[in-house]
């Protein structure tokens, strides 16, 4: 409706008592609509505004059906990312959990076979100590032998 270029114009409307408007400020009519308007108004073209407004209601029932549709399709985006969050953050707890547990096993693993290194080494200790004695004892026959033997 008038205006050809893209940028922002300044519009003022001033209106009457009754609310008609008389003034519009800042608007570029074509010289078509400036025709229409010096024309007197006829009984006929009252139906095609009526036409005009009943089809007008019918796009503005059209264009809230397609609002309608986007916000639902935004809507079930949204829920849809929410649930992959959830999903992800699931996942990512089953993974820590099983990551701790065989964290734990590990651990226990590790501190059954130090006791157990711990103990044979107690147990060699001991089987160490328990040869010496007997060599001792042997050594001390021995000697009691060889000098028994000395004094024959």
């Amino acid at each position: 409706m008038g205006g050809g270029g893209s940028s922002t114009r300044r519009v003022t409307f001033e209106a009457d008592e009754n609310e008609n408007i008389t003034v519009v400020k800042g608007v570029r009519l074509s010289d078509s609509v400036i025709d229409r308007m010096k024309e007197p108004s006829s009984p006929s073209a009252r139906p095609q505004s009526q036409q005009r407004s009943a089809s007008g209601s019918a796009n503005d029932e059209e264009l809230k059906k397609r609002i309608a549709e986007e916000l639902a399709l935004e809507r079930a985006r949204r829920d849809s990312e929410a649930q992959k969050r959830r999903l992800f953050g699931k996942l990512l707890e089953r993974e820590r959990i099983s990551s701790n547990e065989h964290l734990t096993r590990a651990i226990l693993r590790e501190r059954a076979a130090t006791e157990e290194e711990r103990q044979k080494a107690q147990r060699f200790a001991k089987q160490l100590e328990e040869k010496d004695r007997e060599l001792k004892k042997h050594d001390a026959y021995y000697k009691e032998q060889l000098a028994r033997l000395e004094e024959r």
